[in-house]
């Protein structure tokens, strides 16, 4: 049986692993400590993400004939190194860095005519507050160049918050001594999850996103839907292929966030994986009926996806990804009240808790903190906002 690597070996790989392992491989997972999704593969190898050298050394030693990662961004660059390294199929490591550097990606857009703020890449705090006091607005985005779940973000609205977050901001970046400013943009966000087949991307879910009031960089719903009567979603998805199209992606997963400003959807960012917390495995496939996975694997394991794409369905059902709202408050979970409405709702399809009670729940600083999650998918918009 032919050997495959899957890393982060974090929960959210599970639907990978298990898939990888039902279609006959043997799945090598590695991390820095075990883990429930090291523990779903077949073996396990311990090593940091950002150790490309040891990852090589591993995959070397299982003589593996694939590497597979999904809604990381931080594992694509090494994904991308192992398989240069070792002569397997990829992305290659210019599209790694342009998929995962946040600098790169506002070039990239800017070169092409793609909507995207108006930034700056920042070594130092006084480049930060001349680049602030160079904007009309009174808010600025400071970010790490590569970083993921939201880690490092901070809304500046004076020159203090700069002085106070820019080394919190710059401990993220792993790749570039620097962050990345950037004019604040005011308007609806949205995501897109999409697929490259045979070199053609194909937009497959938006989502309308809504955030916490206690902190607007961190997302508590996102609603997916087809269509919407406010917003133009074709011309969304036009601008999104367009943006994968001219980067030559050939393969795999992309997953897109923009920002409506009442004239243009302008591009925030965009990773060469899966949307994070199932979009890829559980979301994507309710809304089009298309198993994800099994594109993947086909498309990394044979170069190409051997049948004809077609075109997914456009009377899709509507799906909801809802964070649990703790109101940005520390304390002690005394009780997980509602359990079994989730577990017996057949329109809910996962939910996690993060949380036990006993435990102690501080403020949500960036996406990773968020105490879970349900996930619903409704034939009708009426049906699903009735459960929400």
């Amino acid at each position: 049986m032919e050997k495959v690597i899957v890393l982060p070996a974090t929960e959210a790989q599970i639907p990978l692993i298990v898939k990888l392992k039902n279609r006959g491989y043997i799945v090598v997972a590695i991390n820095p400590e075990k883990t429930s999704g090291t523990d779903s593969a077949n073996l396990y190898e311990k090593g940091d993400i950002l150790d490309k050298e040891k990852c090589v050394d591993i995959a070397r030693k299982h003589m593996v004939k694939a590497v597979f990662t999904d809604q990381c961004d931080i594992a694509v660059p090494t994904v991308a190194y192992i398989n240069s390294k070792l002569g397997l199929h990829g992305i290659g490591e210019d599209l790694a860095a342009l998929y995962t550097n946040k600098f790169l990606m506002r070039e990239f857009a800017k070169e092409h005519n793609i909507p995207c703020p108006k930034y700056q890449k920042c070594s130092s705090i006084e480049e930060a507050e001349n680049f602030f006091g160079s904007l009309k607005s009174s808010k600025m985005i400071m970010k790490p160049i590569d970083s993921n779940s939201s880690r490092g973000v901070f809304t500046i609205t004076k020159k203090q918050d700069i002085k106070e977050y820019f080394d919190q901001s710059l401990e993220y970046s792993k790749v570039d001594y620097a962050v990345l400013c950037e004019e604040y943009i005011e308007g609806t966000e949205f995501t897109v999850d999409g697929i490259v087949i045979n070199g053609v991307h194909y937009s497959l879910a938006v989502s309308r996103k809504k955030h916490f009031t206690f902190n607007e960089n961190i997302a508590y719903e996102l609603y997916f839907s087809y269509q919407d009567s406010e917003y133009d979603y074709e011309e969304l998805r036009k601008q999104n292929d367009k943006y994968v199209t001219l980067t030559n992606l050939s393969f795999g997963f992309t997953h897109a966030e923009y920002k409506y400003n009442g004239t243009d959807y302008i591009q925030i960012e965009i990773g060469a994986r899966g949307g994070g917390n199932y979009i890829s495995s559980h979301i994507v496939p309710a809304l089009t009926g298309i198993d994800m996975y099994d594109l993947l694997i086909d498309s990394i394991l044979s170069n190409t996806h051997k049948e004809k794409f077609l075109p997914f369905r456009k009377n899709q059902p509507f799906a909801i990804l809802k964070f649990f709202d703790v109101h940005g408050k520390n304390g002690k979970v005394v009780s997980i009240e509602g359990e079994d409405f989730l577990k017996n709702c057949p329109e809910v399809i996962l939910y996690q808790f993060r949380i036990v009670p006993g435990e102690r729940v501080q403020q949500v600083f960036n996406d990773s903190m968020r105490v879970g999650f349900y996930i619903a998918v409704a034939p009708t918009r009426q049906k699903l906002d009735e459960l929400t």
